[in-house]
């Protein structure tokens, strides 16, 4: 006979809401934020950074089509990155193309009113939720690394586990594995507050009254780099997230996130 499944109380009502909040927040942060990037698409080290300074990132055009250059490597992107076909049919050299974008269309005001509107809501619901984890116990009940957890037999045996698409102990399945743990303390505690503080660096007025943020980054460039670096890494996140859903009974998960159960 076929083991009864069970239902397992997996997420908080304020988990949830944070979770879908976040999302959209990120979604529209990403791509408003590819807008701005769009202005000016390259990236330095340091204080200051202009046409014909080097950049460690340029993305562009020239008579071969589009490209990445990363240091000195040139990765050829023509037809999605620096040079694309637009929708009408013209050929458009922005960095990123406009179905990557918030707005579609070239418009840097417009995507700094996103991109500002979209960032207090990340920061006010990160820092809701931290809280709220903090005194329901969420954070030292399911983030909590435990004794041996780190040591490198346990990190191999669970990423052995996860190719053999084995991702939750059959004993104990409501709980977060061991790289989900790294995963998230990660994204939550390191990563979207490394975007926060470094979005705050690079606003004038932030500079004006908190001089120090540009020391902390080393300059404004850097923090420009540094809110670019994290921006991927977080964009990586999700997507690694969406195939590991997809992957382990994606409605049974999708079900878990909108009503709080699933059945393992």
């Amino acid at each position: 006979m076929a083991k009864p499944t069970e239902r397992i109380y997996r997420h908080r009502l304020g988990t949830r809401i944070w979770h879908w909040v976040n999302a959209v927040a990120i979604v529209v942060l990403l791509m408003s934020g590819a807008m701005i990037f769009n202005a000016h698409p390259r990236l330095y080290w340091g204080q200051y950074g202009a046409n014909f300074d080097r950049a460690w990132l340029e993305i562009g055009a020239d008579a071969r089509g589009g490209y990445l250059h990363l240091g000195d490597r040139r990765f050829d992107t023509d037809g999605v990155l620096g040079r694309w076909r637009a929708s009408d049919g013209s050929v458009r050299t922005n960095a990123f193309p406009g179905w990557a974008t918030i707005p579609s269309g070239y418009n840097l005001a417009l995507a700094r009113r996103w991109h500002f509107t979209f960032a207090l809501v990340l920061a006010f619901g990160l820092l809701l939720f931290q809280v709220a984890s903090l005194f329901n116990r969420h954070i030292q009940k399911d983030f909590a690394l435990r004794r041996g957890e780190i040591a490198p037999a346990s990190l191999w045996r669970d990423a052995v586990a996860h190719l053999r698409l084995r991702f939750h102990d059959p004993d104990n399945p409501g709980a977060f594995n061991t790289l989900q743990k790294l995963s998230y303390i990660t994204v939550v505690f390191i990563l979207i507050p490394l975007m926060i503080f470094t979005g705050l660096t690079l606003s004038p007025g932030m500079d004006a009254a908190w001089p120090w943020m540009l020391d902390l980054f080393g300059g404004r460039q850097s923090a420009r780099s540094i809110h670019f670096i994290a921006a991927a890494l977080i964009l990586l996140f999700i997507l690694v997230h969406l195939v590991l859903v997809l992957l382990d009974r994606p409605l049974d998960g999708l079900r878990g996130m909108i009503t709080g159960w699933s059945r393992r």
